[in-house]
């Protein structure tokens, strides 16, 4: 199948040519007729799988066989409702993308920026409006968002919404529009809540559902380090300095830990900046734009943030800190080795991590390439699980046992 089979309309295949698309991917081809007859959606779709334009094509399609070019007053047509700041910007410039040679006029709508250039756009009209949950709320109840002739909502990322505690506020936004409209639901899982809400709001849907949150791409080379957890940033350096690492996208946990991880690469001469939900919005695009052109050559994030990062042929992701939820492994990895093209997974697993790394493995049932012969392995009475990651699930062979560490690395200087 290619996209001039999907029948629409002209002026967004030439964009859609320009942008160098042919094939739809499986989400696409899936979801694109379904939404174009109509009909509301559930898509369950990991990152890295065309969700977007498998939204937005359409959305541009029917808004612009709707609105034709005579409406002289625009009203908010289409509405997407996503989790994050960068989620938001990203969903922004692809309904950019695609729309080029439409008439449709988007904006989005985010917190941590002044609203007044926002409110401006908006007393303008739009067609599109893209939006994180809080900062909608609350134009909408100073009277600047008018959504009584809205045609289709969407939810994007419906299950990072529900960890962010954004549930309440999405069936807020709901209640404010109208019960004829499309809706369309997407999410990496689909954990009972989500499904409830799917249940609640919207009408005999159509379900799509392409590769599970199980499976990691085949193109990414997945690697794990076993460390003891006070080595993971000499690790770090060590792997930067002398596997030639750059344009390195590390994963923590906290934001605390990215920060620290920026401190002490900076120390030894690594460029390095942190996203985070403590950093201001333009901070964090500032960072975001000077990593795209490899300027800065580290970049550390926490999982929140990082969800709406998407950039081409990204090398490198390493786990710093090993997720306690299996799926946010696939997510992070995920943002490598897309579209054909091919990436490396590092993961850091000390010793308080194993029973994660354990979860994960259960999960993508991929045997991960063990790195032995690296200078902070797990201490003596830390064994390496090194069976444990290598057999196959329906093996029950015991654990071999792991290399003794050099008793004489103890005594070296911390680097940071």
């Amino acid at each position: 199948m290619t996209f001039s089979d999907l029948n629409l309309l002209k002026n967004i295949q030439l964009a859609l040519t320009e942008e160098g698309y042919t094939a739809p991917t499986p989400i696409q081809q899936q979801a694109i007729p379904i939404i174009l007859e109509g009909t509301d959606l559930v898509g369950c779709a990991q990152t890295g799988t065309g969700k977007t334009a498998a939204f937005a094509i359409p959305i541009l399609n029917q808004l612009h066989r709707i609105v034709g070019s005579s409406q002289k007053r625009k009203y908010i047509r289409a509405l997407i409702v996503t989790p994050t700041r960068e989620l938001a910007i990203q969903i922004g410039e692809s309904f950019d993308t695609y729309g080029k040679y439409t008439n449709m006029r988007q904006i989005t709508l985010f917190g941590g920026v002044s609203q007044v250039p926002q409110v401006d756009q908006l007393k303008k009209g739009v067609d599109i409006l893209i939006a994180t949950p809080g900062r909608l709320l609350d134009l909408h109840k100073q009277g600047f968002v008018d959504l009584d002739h809205l045609h289709t909502l969407v939810l994007d990322e419906a299950d990072q919404m529900l960890d962010m505690g954004f549930i309440n506020d999405v069936k807020k936004i709901i209640k404010l529009t109208p019960t004829n409209r499309q809706t369309l639901l997407f999410s990496a899982t689909m954990p009972i809540a989500i499904r409830e809400l799917a249940d609640s709001f919207l009408t005999q849907p159509k379900y799509v559902s392409v590769t599970p949150i199980s499976s990691t791409a085949e193109t990414v080379k997945q690697k794990v380090y076993f460390v003891g957890k006070e080595d993971k940033r000499k690790l770090l350096y060590h792997l930067i300095r002398n596997e030639n690492l750059s344009n390195l996208l590390v994963f923590t946990r906290t934001k605390h830990g990215a920060d620290n991880v920026v401190k002490a690469l900076k120390k030894n001469g690594v460029t390095a900046e942190a996203i985070h939900g403590d950093k201001s919005q333009s901070a964090r695009q500032r960072v975001l734009e000077s990593f795209k052109k490899n300027e800065i050559g580290v970049l550390v994030a926490t999982d929140i943030a990082a969800r709406g990062i998407d950039i081409e042929n990204l090398p490198y992701v390493l786990n710093f800190d090993l997720p306690n939820v299996p799926e946010t492994y696939v997510h992070r990895i995920g943002r490598t080795g897309r579209a054909g093209n091919g990436g490396i997974s590092i993961s850091f697993c000390g010793k308080d991590e194993e029973t994660y790394w354990k979860d994960i493995q259960k999960l993508i049932r991929v045997s991960v390439k063990v790195i032995e012969d690296h200078p902070y392995p797990w201490k003596n009475e830390e064994k390496v699980p090194e069976a444990e990651v290598k057999k196959d699930f329906r093996n029950t062979s015991k654990n071999k046992n792991s290399r003794k560490s050099d008793a004489s690395k103890k005594n070296k200087k911390r680097w940071y």
